[in-house]
């Protein structure tokens, strides 16, 4: 693995309807990231915040997606951001912010991985369009942005569309899907562990097949976990916690053999909402999880 990473810290909650997670990107610099990375031999740059407007400061206009233009011009800025440090070598670690922000990751990414692997690590599949979408917050509809599926203002951004193939995507830890996602997400046959495949096949053989997936003929792997893909028991500070999520442990795991795999050029961790946690406790399993997937061991 790259052992040069930049970290580009993401402070955007516009995509989402609970304030709290534009603090996510400090709270996991305060779990002591660097440092622990630092210590298990990487190299680090933090590049600092992006700038994102308040919701304050703009009015919704369309129900359907809100801050669409808002969130727009933040993902622009973030894809030059992170096609700057992979034209630089390096690894790009992105810290959210809520999930809307993949699609500028993505986005950016794609000028150099024409043929990326994604692992989704998410609780929800992020795969809705202002169409299909109950809420209208644009952290839903990520993944299908980055599929060529959505708004045109989003899905053109920084290049043309789709940046990413349904066959090289898979999603893990399912469990709370709408019916608009369920619809697309068959037609598009996009590979899906929801937690009973979890349950049923344990996650090693999760993992082994999600890496062969994801691996297979691709050019890069990027991992986008939402930290509300883990049980709320162990990650309480999410904005949209659903229960019956995958443990604490098991999420070492995957990451475990994620890094084993050596497959990863990016990686993002979002979602932490440290208004909503107890004494910073999803940062530091974020940063925990972080370090695991960078090869981290007890020995």
């Amino acid at each position: 693995m790259n052992k040069n990473i930049s970290i580009i810290g993401v402070p955007m909650d516009l995509g989402a309807d609970r304030r709290g997670v534009d603090m996510g990107p400090s709270a996991i610099r305060y779990a002591g990231v660097k440092r622990r990375l630092e210590s298990i031999g990487y190299q680090i740059e933090d590049t600092g915040d992006l700038s994102v407007p308040t919701p304050e400061s703009y009015p919704i206009i369309h129900d359907n997606l809100k801050y669409l233009d808002e969130i727009a011009k933040v993902n622009e800025e973030l894809a030059r951001a992170v096609d700057q440090e992979m034209g630089r070598g390096r690894f790009p670690l992105i810290l959210g912010g809520d999930h809307s922000i993949a699609i500028g990751t993505i986005a950016g990414l794609a000028k150099h991985k024409k043929n990326m692997g994604v692992i989704w690590f998410d609780a929800h599949g992020d795969i809705n369009t202002g169409e299909t979408s109950p809420s209208g917050n644009i952290h839903g509809m990520s993944l299908a942005v980055s599929l060529g599926i959505g708004h045109p203002n989003l899905i053109h951004i920084y290049g043309e569309q789709p940046k990413i193939k349904p066959e090289n995507v898979v999603i893990i830890g399912a469990r709370d899907l709408d019916p608009g996602e369920r619809k697309l997400i068959k037609q598009l046959g996009i590979k899906v562990y929801t937690m009973h495949e979890i349950d049923r096949l344990g996650m090693p053989r999760v993992m082994e097949e999600a890496i062969g997936i994801v691996s297979r003929g691709t050019d890069g792997v990027h991992l986008s976990l939402d930290l509300d893909g883990l049980d709320p028991h162990d990650c309480p500070g999410v904005g949209t916690p659903v229960i019956g999520g995958i443990s604490y442990r098991e999420s070492h795991l995957a990451m475990e053999m994620l890094a084993e795999a050596d497959v990863l050029t990016s990686a993002e961790f979002v979602e932490v909402n440290p208004i909503l946690d107890v004494q910073n406790k999803t940062a530091k399993v974020a940063v925990a999880l972080l370090c695991s997937a960078f090869g981290d061991k007890l020995l």
